[in-house]
């Protein structure tokens, strides 16, 4: 495949910045953005390069909740060349192993508590360099909500003009929303799952932090234990989940008052708001920019919101509706 101008100038300039023995970066993957990845060598040791074209992404945010996650202890890759008005940038190499794998291992269950052991200390980094993080307020939710049926519902189905959608929609959105703002607001990573996870000597490493906001206490957490690409026993995300309720106690970051059973319906309801975000991404993918392998997850995130929302009255009229409808259209679709 022929190179594209800009790989090229993200050549030129790792040159520039990394040094002549710096070898032809080589694609890696790009993500559910307009970011793209590549490896280099340089010398004997490897470097990631990343290309975010600025007119789409901005790196500031990125770079500061870097900073901040480093002065916290947490592990995060260090950045070894920037160049804002470009969009390239260098990093140190995490590796190819994200924690996907350690999680479909025959014993898994290490390594969900060691990356439910670090949300405690992301809870508490709520600010950065530009200041305060932003909040996830109602505006935000209200954004995230409304992709499930511009997307997924009137893109992707054909199916937004249904009475009966109309009819369940506005209370069910309202309930996920007031869900979200009445927890406790903390620092969160905000795409905390199995693939921006990295395994490095043994270790979690994170990734793709750069969206980070304060907003609901429960949001990483249901992001990795009801994660939209594989499926944990439900009797053992209960297990996980009152262990992370005691370490952020312990933490001083949740309030002993808070009990188990209401950090159960804070995280069971913030689920569905992330999985209802989630499938309406999967289908903008689609649809808007081309790329259809998340497509194959629509199914498992539908299920999620199916068999969570049937057992809360707020959410259960939604789940019927997913159940009877959503689901069989989209297998004719698929």
């Amino acid at each position: 495949m022929s190179k594209d101008v800009r790989q090229q100038q993200l050549t030129d300039w790792l040159l520039a910045q990394r040094g002549a023995q710096c070898s032809e970066p080589e694609a890696i993957f790009a993500d559910a953005s307009f970011r793209r990845y590549f490896r280099y060598q340089r010398g004997r040791h490897s470097e990631i390069a990343m290309d975010a074209p600025p007119e789409q992404e901005d790196c500031r945010p990125f770079i500061a909740v870097t900073e901040a996650y480093a002065a916290a202890g947490l592990p995060v890759p260090a950045i070894l060349a920037q160049d804002l008005e470009l969009g390239f940038m260098a990093l140190q190499d995490l590796g190819d192993r994200h924690i996907y794998h350690e999680f479909t291992s025959a014993q898994p269950a290490a390594w969900y508590g060691k990356a439910l052991a670090l949300l405690p200390q992301i809870a508490q980094v709520q600010s950065t360099a530009q200041g305060p993080l932003p909040r996830y307020d109602r505006a935000l939710l209200e954004r995230e909500l409304a992709l499930f049926p511009e997307w997924l519902l009137g893109q992707h189905l054909d199916a937004l003009d249904n009475a009966q959608w109309q009819a369940l929609w506005p209370a069910a959105a309202e309930a996920l929303i007031d869900n979200a703002l009445s927890q406790p607001q903390c620092g969160i990573h905000r795409d905390y799952h199995s693939r921006n996870l990295m395994v490095v000597e043994g270790a979690v490493a994170l990734i793709d932090y750069q969206g980070a906001l304060r907003g609901p206490i429960s949001y990483d957490a249901v992001s990795l234990l009801r994660d939209c690409y594989l499926v944990l026993p439900e009797a053992e995300i209960e297990r996980l989940l009152a262990q992370h309720v005691a370490a952020l106690k312990q933490a001083g970051v949740l309030a002993d008052s808070v009990t188990l059973a209401q950090f159960q319906r804070w995280f069971d309801l913030m689920g569905i708001q992330r999985h209802l975000k989630a499938a309406g991404i999967f289908a903008r993918l689609h649809h808007r920019d081309g790329r259809s392998a998340y497509l194959a997850d629509l199914p498992r995130v539908l299920n999620y919101i199916i068999t969570i929302g049937a057992r809360y009255p707020e959410t259960s009229a939604l789940a019927t509706f997913l159940a009877s409808a959503v689901l069989p259209r989209l297998e004719a679709v698929r």
